[in-house]
């Protein structure tokens, strides 16, 4: 069945026109693979900090709850924000909100807070959402309106590409421990002091972020006029929560909740799945070491969905690796060892075309609307908040990590019929 044409992926400007400005791509990949990969580092920090300030599961995912909260709190500002002062100025004051969110680890690191912790992901994912409302837009604008959803997924690959290598690293430098040094026998001082030791590989990764995020930014503020022919329509907040109404933007808003707590919860408890004696059995560090195929599955898959998207339906496309994804984890839930292990990680590859085919088939046919179509999708990504410490306190509740990946097989299911729903074109929204 031919593709219908996602005209709207998430242009902002005028609907029937695209930036000419190819080289452009190179540095949208760029900002793809950089929010991706700091995101993706989550995964490797969860463990740690709870196994450094004894967490459960609950309380460990608070890590994601706070990183994706900012989609819900800046989501429509920030929108609204790259209106006023255009894409490059707005990637430009992304990337350094994400610099200082890397440089607040230093002194949580020295008061051996949590809660400082969590304030400094915050601010990090503030940036990253700022960075993510350019990327998603323009990278839609840098060519075709009809090969918009192709070149979204493609974009995508470089995100994962993001999300493989830094986890990769991370692990190595993240996960490793004092040597023989055992935890539950410290107590006050000896913890604090413990615990500030301890977080200076977690810091020190970050400061290096912060270097290379800085560098990043001071290259695009040089090219802050480099665009075009740029034009934003104003918007107000009311229009853009409107767009809800529509049954279809609904329906896809949801589901980018879904799948985003979805890939998230999977991502954020690999290091503890693994780890479990009916799994692999395997210490945290060596589990970490694992966290990259899951995302190199999804980055393959971006690759491959790519050419495929070209030619195939969307929503049937969308359908099938939502159905692909609840068959892995029923694999996973109810077998052991490698076998378990490994149909867990594969998910990655039926995530790969999920986010880019929701969004498209959710903006399509919103024209010049598509702008707040893509603030309202952003503000959506807050199902990485919530969903992921849903499943820790489902784990928590039953006593069984693997009890509590039913949640993330039901979201797949109303992502697959979101795509059945949506395998036809969509009207356009009248102007």
């Amino acid at each position: 069945m031919a593709m219908a044409p996602n005209a709207a992926a998430a242009s902002t400007d005028n609907v029937n026109a695209h930036i000419d400005a190819p080289e452009l791509r190179l540095f949208v990949m760029a900002l793809f693979f950089l929010f991706g990969g700091i995101t993706s580092l989550n995964d490797v920090i969860i463990p740690k900090l709870k196994d450094l300030f004894t967490l459960n599961y609950t309380q460990a995912m608070l890590v994601q709850f706070c990183f994706f909260t900012a989609y819900a709190a800046i989501g429509i500002p920030g929108a609204l924000l790259i209106k006023r002062i255009g894409y490059m100025r707005g990637a430009a004051a992304g990337l350094l909100t994400m610099m200082v969110g890397c440089l607040l680890f230093i002194p949580a690191s020295q008061s051996a807070l949590y809660a400082l912790f969590l304030f400094a992901l915050f601010i990090l994912a503030s940036g990253v959402v700022l960075v993510q409302v350019v990327s998603n837009p323009l990278i839609s604008l840098l060519g075709p309106a009809k090969t918009a959803s192709s070149r979204l997924t493609f974009a995508q690959a470089f995100n994962s590409l993001g999300t493989v290598l830094f986890p990769l690293v991370g692990a190595s430098v993240i996960l490793g421990k004092i040597k023989d040094v055992k935890v539950d026998e410290l107590v006050g001082p000896a913890l604090d002091a413990y615990r500030v030791t301890e977080s200076r590989l977690v810091v020190n990764t970050y400061i290096g972020l912060a270097v290379s995020l800085a560098l990043v930014a001071a290259v695009v503020w040089a090219n802050r006029n480099r665009l075009k022919g740029e034009q934003h329509e104003a918007s107000s907040l009311s229009a853009s929560v409107g767009l809800l109404a529509r049954p279809r933007f609904g329906f896809g808003a949801l589901c980018i909740f879904l799948y985003v707590g979805a890939e998230v919860a999977i991502g954020s408890v690999i290091v503890n799945y693994l780890a479990l004696p009916t799994v692999m059995g395997i210490d945290q560090e060596a589990a970490g070491g694992e966290i990259w195929k899951y995302w190199f599955g999804a980055m393959i898959g971006r690759f491959i969905g790519s050419a495929v998207l070209r030619f195939a339906n969307p929503g049937i496309t969308l359908a099938g690796c939502a159905a692909g994804a609840i068959a892995l984890l029923a694999v996973s839930t109810n077998t052991s060892g490698l076998v378990a292990a490994y149909s867990l990680l594969a998910i990655g590859l039926m995530n790969s075309v999920m986010f880019p085919t929701i969004f498209t088939l959710a903006c399509e046919g919103l024209g010049s609307r598509a702008a707040d179509g893509s603030g309202i999708i952003n503000v959506a990504i807050f199902g990485g908040a919530v969903v992921p410490l849903a499943t820790g306190a489902l784990a928590d509740l039953t006593g069984s990590l693997t009890t509590a990946l039913v949640l993330p097989a039901l979201c797949y299911g109303v992502i697959a019929a979101f795509g059945l729903y949506a395998r036809r074109p969509a009207a356009e929204v009248a102007e």
